[in-house]
């Protein structure tokens, strides 16, 4: 059983949402903010992308402390998205208002948890 710092459940997190932007993207769409340039769907795949590219990463001893670095900052640069459901959701049920408030806390031991995964690679 992996530790829960553990680099292989990172990649797998990471894989799992790459997968998640390819099979629905339109859930993902929906969180894009406006102010970007382009298409919503176009940040989507490219966030899955960037995800599956860091999965590998991360999966791999040779890459994973700068991959590991790499995935912090990207956790870090999706929060917008995050705030961006979370003020969307103002208007909704309160078990989305819930959910989307309870995901922004979580970016913290995301960030933590890559830069733990990269330190100790």
């Amino acid at each position: 059983m992996p530790r829960a710092s553990s680099p292989l459940l990172l990649a797998g997190l990471l894989a799992t949402a790459a997968v998640a932007h390819a099979a629905a993207p339109a859930k993902f769409d929906a969180t894009v903010p406006r102010s970007l340039p382009g298409s919503p769907r176009a940040w989507t795949y490219a966030s899955g992308a960037a995800e599956l590219a860091l999965a590998v990463g991360v999966a791999h001893p040779r890459t994973r402390r700068v991959a590991a670095l790499a995935t912090a900052a990207f956790f870090v640069g999706v929060f917008p998205a995050n705030v961006k459901m979370a003020v969307d959701a103002r208007h909704g049920s309160p078990r989305a208002r819930a959910v989307t408030l309870g995901r922004l806390p979580l970016q913290v031991p995301l960030v933590l948890w890559a830069r733990k995964v990269s330190r100790d690679a």
